[in-house]
C-alpha cells in the first residue's frame, strides 16, 4: 500500500495585476500559483479585495493568499484573520513593507508561493483603527496628506516632498491632541501608529520592524515649532529621536509602545492613511493592537529578519 498523504488545503490567491507596475504578469505569478494547485482570483479596477476574499471563504477556501501592494494585502489579511484561515503573502507591490518585515524575499515574489505547501506557520499581530484592521500603520498629518498628492503612488518621494515644507516648519499640523509619556501634545505635525514599532535610530534600518508579534502598537509623534527651518524628513526624525521632546513647546519626537491610543480634538474628523489608503476618520479615533490574530504561512527558504542593531546613545551632560 502507498503511504497516505494529507490532501493540500484548498487555496485561493487574490492578485492585483496592477500593483508594483505589473509584477503579477512580470513574475508569472498566476501560472506559478496554479502549478501549486491554487485557484487565482484577479482584481479588476474598482474591486474590493476583501469582498473577493470573503467570497472565496464562503465557497470553501481553506487557505488564502494575496499578491499585491500593502493595501491589497491588508484587505485580504483582515478576512483571513476574521475567518482564522492561514494567509500566504506574495510581495507584488512597490514597497512591500509588510512582506519585508515578515522576512520574505521581496526581489522574487514567486518564492513566497512555496509556502502554499508545507509553509512555516506563525501568528502575528494586527492593528485596528476603529475596528478596521491594518498590517502596517495609520498615519496622520504629513504622511496622510502626501497620499492625496498627485501621482503619489508613482513617485512617493516627490509626493512626500511636495507637502513636507509647511509641516517640517511647524506651519501645518494635525488638528488633534495625543497623550504621550512626555505629556499631552497638541497639534503635532506627524502621528504615526504602527502595528509593532518602527526602528528609527539608524539610517540603514530606518522604518523597519524587527518583530510583528510583540503585542503592542508603535507610536511616533513629531512636534515642530512654527518658523523652524526645514530639514530633510529622515534626518529630522533621527536628530529629534536623539534629543527627545526637549525643545520649545514640546518640540521634538516622542516614541513609545502601547496597546491602545486615542486621538481627540474639536474637529469632526481627520485625514488619515491606513496602510497607504487615504481615508477620513471621525474623532475621537482609537487604535489598538490585536495580538496574534493573523496566521501566516512563510516559505522555508527566505531571507528572514536581520537582528536589530544595538544603539549606543551619547550621555547628556550639564
Amino acid at each position: 500500500m502507498s503511504p497516505q498523504t494529507e490532501p493540500a488545503p484548498r487555496a485561493v490567491v487574490v492578485m492585483n495585476p496592477r500593483s508594483g507596475g505589473g509584477k503579477v504578469a512580470r513574475f508569472r505569478l498566476v501560472e506559478r500559483a496554479q502549478l501549486h494547485g491554487a485557484q487565482v482570483v484577479l482584481t479588476d479596477v474598482g474591486d474590493d479585495p476583501a469582498i473577493l476574499a470573503r467570497r472565496a471563504v464562503d465557497d470553501g477556501a481553506e487557505l488564502l493568499g494575496v499578491a499585491g501592494g500593502d493595501g491589497t494585502v491588508s484587505a485580504v489579511a483582515a478576512v483571513a484573520a476574521e475567518a482564522d484561515l492561514p494567509l500566504v503573502v506574495v510581495p507584488a507591490g512597490t514597497r512591500n513593507h509588510f512582506a519585508r518585515d515578515l522576512g520574505l524575499d521581496i526581489k522574487d515574489p514567486a518564492c513566497s508561493l512555496e509556502a502554499l505547501h508545507g509553509g512555516e506557520a506563525v501568528r502575528i499581530d494586527l492593528g485596528s483603527v476603529d475596528g478596521r484592521p491594518f498590517v502596517n500603520n495609520v498615519s496622520f498629518g504629513l504622511y496622510a496628506d502626501a497620499l492625496l498628492a498627485p501621482h503619489y503612488r508613482e513617485a512617493k518621494a516627490l509626493g512626500l516632498a511636495s507637502v513636507a515644507g509647511p509641516y517640517v516648519q511647524g506651519r501645518q499640523w494635525v488638528d488633534a491632541t495625543v497623550e504621550t509619556p512626555e505629556g499631552t501634545i497638541a497639534r503635532p505635525q506627524v502621528v504615526l501608529i504602527s502595528n509593532n514599532a518602527y526602528h528609527i535610530a539608524t539610517p540603514r534600518h530606518l522604518g523597519r520592524r524587527f518583530t510583528l508579534d510583540g503585542g503592542a502598537l508603535g507610536m511616533i509623534v513629531l512636534k515642530r515649532s512654527a518658523g523652524t527651518p526645514p530639514e530633510p524628513l529622515p534626518r529630522l526624525i533621527r536628530e529629534l529621536a536623539e534629543r527627545g521632546a526637549t525643545g520649545p513647546e514640546g518640540e521634538g519626537i516622542v516614541t513609545w509602545s502601547t496597546a491602545r491610543i486615542t486621538l481627540d480634538g474639536d474637529a469632526p474628523d481627520l485625514a488619515a492613511g491606513v496602510d497607504g489608503e487615504a481615508v477620513r476618520l471621525r474623532l475621537p479615533v482609537t487604535c489598538e493592537v490585536r495580538p496574534h490574530v493573523l496566521r501566516v504561512l512563510l516559505p522555508r527558504q527566505r531571507p528572514g529578519i536581520p537582528p536589530e542593531p544595538v544603539v549606543h546613545r551619547a550621555r547628556r551632560h550639564g
